[in-house]
């Protein structure tokens, strides 16, 4: 037989055991030429360019946000990072050439980690907001009512306590009545005109500058002897060192922290009631009469210290805020201002029917001028003269008589240096005839006694004895203050035991009446060395007073 020669064929895909072993493989088939040619992968550390870098190749930095999911779960799984990271980016600056590179690289490493530390921060203060929000007992509304509630420091602190009390602390409600008041000046412009935007229309209050302390106050009346034509001071001590040191201080604040009151149409002003301002040294007359043109409803006004004009504020003061109930201007230099006159008295008299309280402290005041304010004003109870010149007190001469009792509940003249005893005796007996029948609180008190009728030098310190005595039998519930220095005295020791007169008294009486509030802020003052009381220009007003016609005509 001849044979022939046979075709080889294909190996097929038989299983070849593994030697001593039950497993067996798939035997691989040998690649035929007519298979298609598939290309190889590259291998990613053969080619340098392949290296991932985000500044050559933005196509390869992962995106969406499962992607820098991934990458961030990856770095923050990392055992110690601060190596591992370390170690990465000093292999990443050993693979650049440049040093343009390598700066880009470190400024982009400290960018992710400062925004990686800040996202950290924002993310911690959210848990901690979240976790208040759910530990907190009470509803944001409620919580916004309490913080209404607070002082302005004490609103400040809750603020800065979290981010859940610092978004209920911007509520407008908590801004109602700002007191920026302090005993060092700590208030710029910019943080007054913040919190008046933030409370809007809901501002009804707002007090500022450099308050002096209770115990400044204090440590001003202590005891002094005086003696009229070289006064002398026991404690040793200047006028100006006695001063309270806040008043000396510089204030912040300057002619515009007022301006916010009168953006946008005056919103802010426009529902403002009280307005306090204290030894805002660089507050100017224009600046503060702008702020009083935007409050039209304002009911109390206090303005204690500043460098401004009495006339020019009363005049604002009447042409803008006619429901003002309350007014309080105490003089910067005492015995100075000597801009006040009639045309402005009358002026404010018919421009501010509704004034109750009038308190114009260390100025100088004429009796004539005096007398168109406080008869002028029909429903004052509340008068405070303190340390003012030039009143004698012949404008409470036929004050109170007559049919139309005046209705005067507290009458302070405290140490007003030309105060004469001859009026007080006026005074007194007018009281003994049935005048002045609400007033329940006097205080005469004199550092220097009270002035003689023809020449103001000789003082006298142990002024109408008798009448006190008549005055306190008759009306027991007066409560009737007259302090004289040491060299004089006083009345008897008993007499004032048993009518309780004393300043511990009046502070209760004045509370009683509701009147303390406006006594809080009463401070001393020195007195210049004019050498007369300043009306010796003005006729002699003997009474019956010959201008009750004209006061008539003029309030009507």
């Amino acid at each position: 037989m001849c044979t022939r020669n046979k075709r080889k064929r294909a190996p097929s895909h038989r299983i070849s055991p593994i030697p001593g072993s039950d497993v067996v493989l798939p035997r691989l088939r040998r690649p035929s030429v007519m298979d298609p040619v598939v290309p190889k992968r590259p291998c990613p550390s053969a080619d340098p360019s392949s290296t991932f870098d985000a500044s050559s190749s933005p196509s390869r930095v992962p995106s969406g946000p499962m992607a820098m999911d991934r990458v961030l779960e990856a770095l923050l799984a990392l055992p110690d990072p601060s190596v591992a990271l370390e170690l990465s980016l000093e292999s990443l600056l050993d693979s650049r050439l440049l040093e343009s590179d390598k700066d880009r690289l470190i400024e982009g490493a400290m960018e992710a980690g400062s925004a990686l530390l800040e996202a950290a921060r924002r993310s911690a203060r959210r848990r901690a907001s979240k976790h208040n929000f759910s530990s907190w007992p009470l509803a944001s509304d409620l919580t916004i009512k309490v913080f209404s509630k607070l002082d302005t420091q004490s609103l400040c602190h809750a603020a800065a306590t979290c981010s859940m009390f610092n978004k209920c602390a911007t509520d407008p409600m908590c801004y109602a009545n700002i007191d920026l008041t302090a005993e060092v000046p700590k208030v710029n412009n910019t943080v007054v005109s913040t919190m008046i935007q933030r409370a809007g229309k809901n501002l009804q209050s707002l007090k500022l500058g450099i308050r002096p302390s209770p115990a400044s106050a204090t440590e001003l009346c202590r005891p002094l002897s005086y003696s009229t034509r070289n006064p002398m001071d026991t404690s040793g001590l200047s006028w100006s060192q006695k001063r309270p040191r806040q008043g000396r201080e510089t204030s912040l604040l300057t002619r515009s922290c007022l301006l916010a009151l009168s953006v946008d149409g005056g919103a802010a002003g426009t529902l403002l009631r009280s307005l306090h301002l204290y030894n805002i040294d660089k507050m100017d007359n224009s600046a503060l009469c702008t702020a009083l043109s935007a409050c039209p409803y304002l009911l109390d006004l206090e303005v204690v210290g500043l460098h401004v004009e009495l006339k020019r504020t009363l005049d604002a003061v009447s042409s803008n805020c006619h429901c003002i109930e309350r007014l309080l201007f105490e003089s910067s230099d005492t015995g100075r201002d000597d801009s006040l006159n009639s045309a402005t008295c009358i002026d404010l008299v018919n421009g501010c029917p509704n004034i109750v309280s009038l308190a114009l402290r260390g100025f100088k005041l004429h009796d004539h001028k005096v007398r168109i304010l406080v008869k002028g004003s029909r429903h004052l109870k509340f008068v405070d003269f303190s340390t003012s010149y030039s009143i004698t007190g012949t404008f409470l001469r036929n004050l109170s008589g007559g049919t139309n009792a005046h209705p005067l509940e507290v009458l302070i003249l405290r140490d007003c240096l030309h105060l004469k005893e001859v009026e007080v005796s006026h005074l007194f007996s007018a009281m003994l005839a049935g005048d002045f029948k609400l007033l329940r609180y006097l205080d005469i008190s004199n550092k220097d006694g009270l002035s003689a009728e023809n020449d103001w030098n000789y003082r006298c310190y142990n002024p109408c004895t008798q009448l006190i005595s008549q005055v306190l039998k008759q009306r027991p519930e007066l409560c009737l203050l007259v302090k004289f220095p040491p060299e004089g005295s006083l009345i008897d020791i008993d007499l004032i035991a048993d009518s309780e007169i004393s300043s511990g008294t009046s502070s209760l009486m004045l509370y009683n009446l509701a009147f303390d509030s406006y006594l809080t802020n009463s401070s001393e003052n020195s007195y210049s060395s004019d050498q007369g009381s300043g009306n010796e220009d003005v006729p002699d007003l003997n009474f019956p007073y010959d201008e009750d016609i004209f006061d008539e005509l003029e309030f009507l």
